[in-house]
């Protein structure tokens, strides 16, 4: 520490000294502040259903989207609020395929207007069922980028259902403690990209070097072009009494599927919340208690097993195998946390722009060709039409750049971070791996979905994936994702 030097007679000024003695006072006292401050926990959870009427169409797969003719079970928006004497926090978790940020910004606005809390304390991400009514627009809504446009129907009803969901999660706060935690569930989670033995056609005319979901047993091929991220993490919240109150988990896997086409379902990420609340059930039986499970980066990530044999199971039999051993890991590893009463929280949150792919001339050519006699062409791909109406969407309807919401949360010393993406498998491994924060995990399709989000290197093996109309955004867009969140999570720790 350095030592004040009185030269030309400072030291003896009368006012110089009043003037010292004030700050070293103002010093003392907000050290003292800083040191006494405390942060005492206070902890809601709800559910709202947003389940839709009948006859819309399912979205997440190729084609004409099926009417929605059965509801298997109800579909969720569910909300956490947490708050810590100072700030409070929002995570909710959604009940569909992904949902555009039109209709997150209109959740955030409403409950501003209602609640007072700031936008950038409130993470919103969709599970990526594959079996739920678009909440991002339909028909060519869904692929356009129109931010401006009005909401439809059901994207206004999951917005205000969102935002009804974080009023009464704070209506029902209550002193609480919380823990969380982590352990490996490898058993579910495999890499989708597969390196074959040969070059696999692409819709552009080209050849690409991994396929996605080759099939089962393929003799072709040669290795997963990416790692699995196998851990599972949950923060558990329960009221002082003991009672549980929340349970938010987390985990790589992109969907399970295995149902009928005209079913709608939340699939294993509801099934997980129903095991996980009678395992709880068993210990403590009281009401209000809300698990949820979000999604990792999962983006090249599915459960099946192309090395081993083919699995014949029936409807809805593989999600609730896949939802029981998840809920079950969660129960067991929730057992040993030691429980907090008093964690800081803390939000940040920015816009990072983002360049926009376009096609080139001679595949707007080729499209122009595709879209106007594909039944006489020669096809490159069977998917051909699709990817020649998406990337004449893509010419038309996008910008050249694009703002997309960059998050992240903390809770003690665990960082959340929240991308508006399909996010691979090893971007999430690169940032939990490099988070200033003793623990960390990322919520992907949070505030907004933009396609797929490949590393640089995954793009030059080309895949689905990779195909311009899949992925939007400029192949840096990873690196630089990674970058503007760790400098987020930084300057929260400072």
């Amino acid at each position: 520490m350095k030592t004040l030097n009185c030269n030309a007679g400072l030291c003896t000024n009368p006012k110089f000294r009043y003037v010292m003695i004030l700050l070293f006072m103002v010093l003392q006292m907000a050290g003292a502040g800083a040191q006494s401050r405390q942060y005492v926990l206070r902890a809601g959870a709800s559910l709202s259903n947003i389940t839709p009427f009948l006859d819309g169409g399912i979205v997440g797969n190729f084609g004409i989207p099926p009417k929605a003719q059965y509801i298997h079970d109800e579909l969720y928006a569910k909300s956490l609020v947490l708050d810590d004497g100072h700030q409070q926090i929002a995570i909710v978790i959604v009940d569909n395929l992904h949902i555009s940020r039109e209709v997150f910004d209109y959740a955030r606005q409403l409950i501003q207007e209602k609640t007072g809390m700031k936008k950038e304390n409130v993470l919103m991400a969709a599970t990526h069922t594959h079996s739920s009514v678009s909440a991002s627009g339909v028909d060519d809504e869904r692929m356009n980028f129109n931010y401006n446009r009005p909401l439809d129907e059901y994207q206004t009803f999951v917005a205000k259902r969102i935002a009804d969901g974080v009023r009464r999660a704070i209506y029902q706060k209550e002193p609480a403690e919380i823990g969380w935690g982590s352990v490996q569930v490898p058993q579910h989670v495999f890499n989708r990209r597969w390196v074959m033995k040969e070059g696999v056609p692409n819709p552009f005319g080209g050849q690409d070097k991994v396929r996605m979901n080759p099939g089962v047993g393929n003799p072709d091929l040669l290795r997963p072009a990416g790692p699995t991220d196998p851990e599972l993490y949950f923060v558990s919240i329960r009221a002082l009494d003991g009672r549980p109150i929340g349970l938010l988990a987390n985990y790589s896997l992109h969907y399970v599927g295995g149902v009928p086409a005209d079913h709608i379902t939340s699939d294993y990420f509801g099934a997980f919340a129903g095991y996980l609340s009678r395992l709880v059930d068993k210990d403590q039986t009281g009401p209000g208690f809300v698990a949820m499970l979000s999604n990792g980066t999962s983006g090249n990530i599915n459960n099946i097993d192309f090395r081993g044999p083919a699995q014949k199971m029936g409807n809805y039999q593989k999600m609730q195998l896949v939802a029981k051993d998840v809920a079950e890991a969660v129960y067991k590893g929730s057992q040993e946390l030691k429980y907090k009463t008093d964690v800081k929280l803390g939000a940040a949150y920015s816009e990072l722009n983002l360049g926009v792919r376009k096609p080139t001339p001679a595949m707007l050519a080729r499209a122009k060709e595709v879209l106007a006699n594909p039944e006489k062409l020669k096809l490159h791909h069977p998917q051909e039409p699709t990817y020649a109406k998406r990337i004449t969407q893509i010419q038309e309807n996008w910008p050249d750049r694009i703002n997309v919401v960059m998050q992240t949360l903390q809770i003690g010393d665990l960082g959340i971070a929240a991308i508006p993406f399909e996010t691979f498998a090893e971007t999430g491994l690169e940032i939990k791996a490099k988070s200033p924060f003793k623990s960390t995990f990322v919520i992907e399709l949070a505030n907004g979905s933009y396609g797929y989000l490949p590393t640089p290197e995954q793009h030059e093996l080309g895949g689905y994936e990779t195909w311009l109309g899949t992925n939007r955004v400029e192949t840096e867009g990873s690196r630089k994702i990674v970058k503007r969140l760790l400098e987020q999570f930084n300057g929260m720790k400072k």
